[in-house]
């Protein structure tokens, strides 16, 4: 409940600040809602640990299965600084995508990150950006099933991690994905 009243008054005054300013333009206020959108209300932190079909253990990964790092990306609050415990290492395409949620939600710009292997029916890796595709996981609200553009690709190795937020302290598990250059040493 709190971090809802939290969405709801953070909103508001985003709002109220964007009929504040004039150098705000259209297109910036829209993305920051969306990706606030996306970051706040609608990341699905499922602890089953499930792994797409077809995805591939990391032979020798950076990061071992075990080990800690430090989080360098902010996906969602409370992720940027963390210390990650890895989970699981992958060898795949990670895809950022664009995409509107089956729930009716805004669009959601530059999600980061969906593995091949969690779109239906793809091409061979990695996919030209720009591809129309169909998304089959549900790290978040509405997008299992959405329709969504590729953004960018990354052949690369990508990391199921367990951290602590750092803005509440609550335990997320299972967090998918998180790639290779958005960790480093602890």
């Amino acid at each position: 409940m709190k971090k809802q009243l939290l969405v709801i008054g953070v909103t508001f005054a985003l709002v109220l600040a964007g009929y504040g300013s004039a150098a705000t333009n259209d297109e910036e206020s829209t993305k920051s809602a969306e990706v606030f959108h996306e970051d706040m209300n609608d990341m699905v932190h499922s602890d089953d640990g499930s792994i797409p079909n077809g995805l591939m253990k990391a032979a020798n990964p950076t990061y071992a299965v075990g080990s800690e790092a430090i989080i360098q990306t902010d996906h969602m609050e409370g992720m940027q600084g963390a210390t990650a415990t890895i989970v699981g290492a992958f060898n795949t395409t990670a895809y950022s995508i664009n995409y509107t949620p089956t729930d009716g939600s805004e669009k959601v710009l530059d999600h980061k990150w969906v593995v091949h292997e969690e779109i239906e029916n793809p091409a061979p890796a990695p996919l030209e950006n720009g591809a129309e595709v169909t998304v089959l996981a549900n790290h978040m609200k509405g997008m299992e099933g959405a329709k969504a553009e590729i953004e960018s690709a990354e052949q690369t190795t990508v990391y199921m991690i367990d951290y602590f937020s750092t803005t509440d302290g609550e335990k997320v598990t299972n967090h998918k994905w998180v790639v290779e250059d958005e960790l480093s040493e602890k």
